[in-house]
């Protein structure tokens, strides 16, 4: 959810009933880091906040983050409950997260990540699979949770292509405890996405999709309505990365004009609120979780018959 999710976005999820998270680094300096933590805290802890889930930031522990030192300081200042670490170590948040009692979710995308974050001590993994959008993972979602259930007794959450409650069911039939679903949430009323790219989202479907390293030099999973619409050509994209900001077509951005999404992008029918997309997601977990009940009983009954 880089340059999408803020203070709103995280505000509306957790008062929905659902973890509301974003990237520290989509707030673009520091003050505005400071700020955005001030405010959702504070939205939290009021009266119109009762009962609301809990609220992560996403912190990049890579090297390359240079003002992680910085967004520690204000992660032991607010104390969001969960902690996601991305594309490094959790190690640089674990210490410090603990010490205020909250959680540490590592994002990994294969099981050599898996084995070196549960061995630094995360809580929980964020297992990002085939189908996810932005930086996408390679592995199937259900072989993903298979495997790290044999390295962790933490929390696993999955992501990728998950866009329904349907889905949401099927990875806790697998294993899961929790489903990471970023794609969905673009298109909500709430997000920073510009409206044509919410309107993009709407008209698209899978076939619209194209997974590239050659905007950004990892694999990505980009829409290739943006693509064109910046003078790629989705059937003969450049070979080597495009490093530069300004060194694509028309000068377009990576993220910023050239737009990503995940598989289940066909679920997005509308730009609407998040209270209603999570509705939404309820009833159709809850059907499908009596679908498989009921043909839980179905088999157990006919083995009774047969025994």
């Amino acid at each position: 959810m880089f340059l999408i999710s803020g203070p709103g976005l995280v505000i509306e999820a957790c008062r929905a009933g659902i973890v509301g998270a974003f990237p520290t680094v989509n707030a673009r300096t520091v003050e505005d880091l400071d700020a955005w933590m001030a405010q959702i805290t504070a939205a939290l802890a009021s009266p119109g906040s009762v009962g609301a889930a809990p609220w992560a930031a996403n912190l990049i522990t890579h090297s390359t983050n240079l003002r992680l030192p910085q967004d520690l300081e204000l992660v032991a200042r607010y104390q969001p409950p969960i902690v996601i670490t991305a594309l490094g170590s959790p190690l640089p948040a674990i210490e410090l997260v603990h010490s205020y009692g909250g959680i540490v979710i590592a994002d990994v995308v294969n099981l050599a990540l898996a084995r070196k974050a549960v061995n630094a001590g995360a809580d929980g993994l964020a297992c990002v699979s085939a189908g996810a959008g932005g930086h996408t993972g390679y592995i199937s979602p259900f072989a993903f949770i298979s495997a790290v259930r044999k390295l962790t007794d933490g929390l696993v959450i999955v992501g990728g292509g998950i866009a329904d409650g349907q889905g949401v069911a099927g990875a806790v039939a697998a294993g899961a405890d929790m489903v990471y679903m970023g794609t969905r949430f673009i298109a909500t009323q709430e997000s920073l996405a510009g409206e044509d790219y919410k309107s993009m989202l709407v008209e698209a479907n899978v076939d619209d999709l194209l997974v590239s390293a050659s905007i950004t030099g990892t694999p990505a999973s980009w829409l290739k309505p943006s693509l064109r619409r910046v003078g790629y050509d989705p059937e003969r994209m450049p070979d080597k990365p495009q490093r530069n900001y300004d060194s694509s077509p028309s000068a377009a951005k990576r993220w910023k004009d050239v737009w990503s999404a995940g598989q289940g992008v066909g679920a997005i029918e509308a730009v609407e609120s998040i209270r209603v997309v999570v509705d939404r997601l309820v009833d159709e977990y809850e059907t499908a979780m009596g679908r498989a009940g009921a043909l839980a009983r179905r088999a157990a009954a006919q083995r009774a018959i047969t025994d």
